[in-house]
Formats: C-alpha cells, structure tokens, sequence
C-alpha cells in the first residue's frame, strides 16, 4: 500500500532540505573561517590546525560502518535531524565557552570529534534519503545540487566572515551558524521522506550491528564492477590527496608566502566547482554515467594537477583551478547515481558507508607520501644544482616550489592514467550493463509474486 501523506515530496521536497542544508552548510563554514583564525591566533602553530582534520575524520574511520547499520535500521529523517543536532550541540558548546571567556584550543578538537560523528551519519542518511525521494532519471541533477550544496560556501563564506566579523564578532557568527542548523532540522520535519520498502536481500541480511556492518563490506567485494568503481577512487583519492596537500605550500613557496595570490587561487577553484554543480543540475551528467566518472577523472587530473605543477604564476594557476573543479561534480554525481540506482535503498545506508571508508581510506596517507617526497626528495633535487634540476627544470623550473610543482604533475598524470585503466576493465567499464537496477529488481519480485 502507498503511504499518503499532505506533506511536500519528491523533488519539491528535496529543493526545500536543500535550501535548509544549503544555509546550514554557509554559516558553518564562516564559523570554520573565524574559528580557523582564532585557533591560529593562540597557537601559531600549523600542526595545531592539521590536528582538527585528524579529530574530524577519525571518528568517521572508526564509526562509519556501525552508522551505515543504523541508517537503514532506522528512520533516515530522524537520522539527518540528529546528525544535524550533534554539529548544533557542538557549536552551542563553542558558543558558549567563547562567550563566557573560557575557550581554550583543545575544546575545538573535542567540537570536531563531534561534529565528525555528525557527518558520519549525516552523508549515508542523505544519499540513501535521496534513492527513496527522487526518480533515477533525476538522480543527476539531485546530486549536481548536492555539489553545488558543498562547493558554493567556499565562495561566499570568507568574504561573508571576513565582513561580519569585525561588526557582529566571533559570538555573532557561532550565533547565526546554530540557529541555522535548526533551520536546517525545521526543513526536514516540513516535508515527507518516504522509507525504503524491505527487499528479501536486506530481510535475509539482518542480523546483529557487527555482521550487518560487515555486509555493507561484502555487498561491495561480491560485486566487481562496484568494487572496481571504488578502486578507481581509492588510488584517484590518494594521488590527487598529495597533489591537494601540496598545492598551498608549493603556491607559497613561489609566490614569497604571497597570501592575496594563494587565496585567489583558492576562490578561482571554489568558482569553478560551483559552476561545475550548477552544471551537472541542469545538465544531469552523460546518459552512461560510467564515463562522467572515468573522464572524469581524466580530465580534472591532466587540466588541474599537471598545469599546477607546471605554472609558476596566477596566468596559469587560475585558469588550470577553475577547470579541475568544474569537473569534480561531474565525477561525484556520476558516481553517486551509479550507486543509488544499483543498491536497493533499504541497504544502502552500510553499503554507502562502507563503500566511503574504502574511497578514503588513502586520507591519512596522502599528506604523510606529499610531506615526505616533497621535504626530503623532490625540494632538494629540484634546487638550481639539485638531481633532477637538469632533466626537469625546464618543465617547473628549479628552486622553491619546483619539487612540489614536479610532484603535482606526476600525481595529475598518475591520477589520469587510473581514470584511463577504468576504461580498459569491463568490468568497470560496463558496469550500469552488468548490475541490474533495484527499482528492476523489485519489479522481478513482484512479478512473481
């Protein structure tokens, strides 16, 4: 039986969380900006910040497949508004501390520790909400949203921090970010969100927390075309991983510690994921998905990462950002319909977990290959008498920046040759041929019935 509701649905429903998450996500990121400069101002230190990011992900490497379980275990409304309310409450507790006078820098890595949690949950119960709202022929367009969700704060939010600041404060901004997070859950609790109908596969497969965590695992490894898709993002995350950990100190290192030119460098990237989601919303991506994934990959990894590496200056640094980014929407939506239109949506909060703990897994490993390669390999050699100045230099040039630079370009083409290695296994490469979709599935069991 259909459940009736007077509550908006489908893609109106999904425009109206949208535009709730879209608020949240800006305000978050201009409490991120602030808190950034706060923390920096304690302690003047660089490790002191790259520690948030390690309190940030850590939860979600630990946590990641147990959420997955309770995604499809329970209501994925009561889900997101939760995940929603853990990033509020660790807010609040900033808010708080700072307003009192008593924040000191070690509570903001207990706030990530948190938010963390948060967004474990909170990215499963979204993609797996958006399978049960929207049709598959839409998928593509829901996700190129999704991109611009993520991307287009990263435009707005340090002009908007930087202006607000000195008028409302670092406790007007905590504000504005907690108070949109409730608007945020408000948003959710206006429409309605339809819960995945059982499949005999997720039935058959429910057991205790750990053996269904494990499934989300052996979902993936049972079926090489989902495991190839995910192959190619492991080793395209872990070489465009070091190319990112590289590109702020390699523009420094060019520039004179220039910080007008690195963040214009950095505006130029957010202006073209943003065009690149507004893209993909309209257009929803090739009719073959596969190859927005694969060309994907080739594309933003030869475009971006190797003219990185090879420009020594904004003429080539703006123009090789804006086009890597405008075609990370593409590979992320792609990839994402690929996968909410193959996994029955009452599996797909494990399977999705699972399935991002194995893309970023290489997380932790790209900064400490990038630091390595860059500090005691490639920066020495690529000095003005260096090892590889001669073979090299008229490539990057020599001296400091030149060894990352070098290292960006081996990454981007390194990155591109994993794109292109797609192309050549079939079961990559036919990968929408070789999985039936769920809702096809579903109209099987039926008929049978």
């Amino acid at each position: 039986m259909e459940e009736t509701t007077h509550k908006p649905t489908g893609m109106f429903a999904f425009i109206i969380i949208w535009i709730g998450q879209l608020f949240s996500v800006l305000a978050s990121s201009m409490s991120h900006f602030a808190l950034t400069i706060w923390m920096y101002q304690q302690t003047e230190s660089a490790l002191a910040l790259a520690w948030m990011q390690v309190a940030f992900i850590a939860p979600f490497l630990l946590v990641s497949p147990f959420a997955g379980v309770m995604v499809d275990r329970y209501n994925r409304k009561l889900m997101m508004m939760l995940s929603d309310l853990a990033a509020a409450i660790a807010t609040g507790g900033i808010f708080i501390l700072y307003a009192l006078g008593m924040l000191e820098f070690w509570h903001l890595y207990v706030a990530a520790v948190l938010n963390g949690i948060g967004n474990t949950f909170q990215w499963p119960a979204y993609s797996a909400a958006i399978s049960t709202m929207i049709p598959k022929e839409q998928l593509g367009r829901a996700n190129g949203l999704m991109s611009l969700m993520e991307a287009g704060p990263g435009v707005v939010a340090p002009l908007l921090a930087g202006m607000l600041l000195p008028v409302i404060g670092l406790t007007g901004i905590l504000a504005v970010d907690i108070v949109t997070f409730f608007f945020a859950i408000g948003a959710l609790l206006f429409v309605h969100i339809p819960q995945p109908r059982k499949t005999e596969e997720g039935q058959q497969k429910s057991g205790n927390v750990f053996s269904e965590a494990a499934y989300g695992f052996t979902y993936i490894f049972a079926r090489p075309s989902l495991l190839g898709l995910q192959l190619i993002f492991f080793f395209a995350n872990l070489f465009s991983g070091i190319g990112y950990t590289l590109l702020a100190p390699m523009v420094l290192a060019r520039t004179g510690s220039d910080s007008i030119i690195f963040g214009t460098v950095q505006t130029a990237g957010a202006i073209g994921a943003v065009a690149g989601g507004i893209l993909m919303s309209i257009w929803g991506g090739f009719k073959r998905r596969v190859h927005g994934v694969l060309l994907g990959w080739i594309l933003t990894s030869l475009s971006g990462f190797v003219l990185l590496g090879i420009g020594q200056g904004l003429a080539f640094w703006i123009p090789a950002m804006v086009v890597s980014a405008l075609f990370a929407p593409l590979i992320n939506a792609s990839n994402q319909a690929i996968w909410q239109s193959k996994v029955a949506p009452d599996l797909q909060g494990r399977v999705f977990s699972a399935r991002r703990l194995i893309a970023w897994f290489s997380n932790p490993i790209s900064p400490i290959i990038a630091g390595t390669l860059a500090d005691f390999v490639l920066e020495p050699a690529m000095r003005s008498d260096g090892l590889l100045a001669q073979t090299f230099g008229g490539l990057v040039g020599t001296g400091p920046g030149a060894g990352m630079g070098l290292l960006l370009v081996f990454c981007g083409l390194a990155a591109a040759m994993v794109g292109l290695t797609g192309y050549f296994i079939p079961a990559i490469r036919n990968a929408e041929d070789l999985l039936p979709d769920h809702d096809t599935l579903k109209a099987a069991e039926e008929t049978q019935l």
